[in-house]
């Protein structure tokens, strides 16, 4: 049941998606990750599997580079001059998208919130339950994904809104980038 609700939700997604910056999701805030630091992410103390993560670092909207049809918001200028040296390095996986969402077929919206890093690569996911079964099974969810990507990639981006999603209510403290 769980995966019948999953899979129709993403289906829904993936019906109404127009790009916003390329093949980058980006959402309402105008920014790659929802305008948090990419770089950050790997400063942070990972959890186990099946626990939640800390919450994503801010970046400041006065702290930016370009990248992948997208811009993208930093907490330092150090943060932003690492991505710079190396962005593949350091963007999520899937140019942004749900991990499960694609192992699934589809590209839909992720919350920054909600990220694991697998073998020096960020991905993320679009509500707790959602990550909650992706890191029940993350090797091949991540193959499975990393199947479907080649289909999925030249496809628009998603235009949803993981924030809109009440299942992440009380997953985030702030919208990001800092002003």
């Amino acid at each position: 049941m769980l995966k019948k609700t999953l899979t129709g939700a993403i289906v829904l997604f993936a019906m109404s998606g127009a790009a916003l910056a390329g093949e980058q999701y980006v959402d309402e805030t105008g920014f790659a990750i929802s305008g948090y630091d990419a770089v950050a992410y790997f400063n942070l103390a990972q959890k186990d599997d099946g626990m939640m993560q800390p919450h994503a670092v801010p970046g400041r909207a006065d702290i930016t580079a370009d990248y992948n049809g997208a811009t993208w918001a930093f907490a330092t200028a150090e943060n932003r001059d690492m991505f710079l040296a190396d962005p593949a390095k350091y963007a999520p996986k899937y140019d942004g998208h749900c991990a499960y969402g694609v192992a699934k077929g589809a590209k839909v919206p992720a919350n920054p919130n909600l990220w694991r890093i697998v073998d020096g690569s960020l991905y993320l996911n679009i509500t707790p339950e959602v990550a909650e079964t992706w890191n029940s099974d993350i090797a091949d969810y991540i193959m499975d994904a990393n199947d479907e990507w080649s289909d999925l990639e030249p496809k628009s981006a998603s235009d949803d809104s993981w924030m809109e999603m009440s299942d992440n209510d009380g997953t985030y403290d702030m919208a990001a980038p800092i002003k």
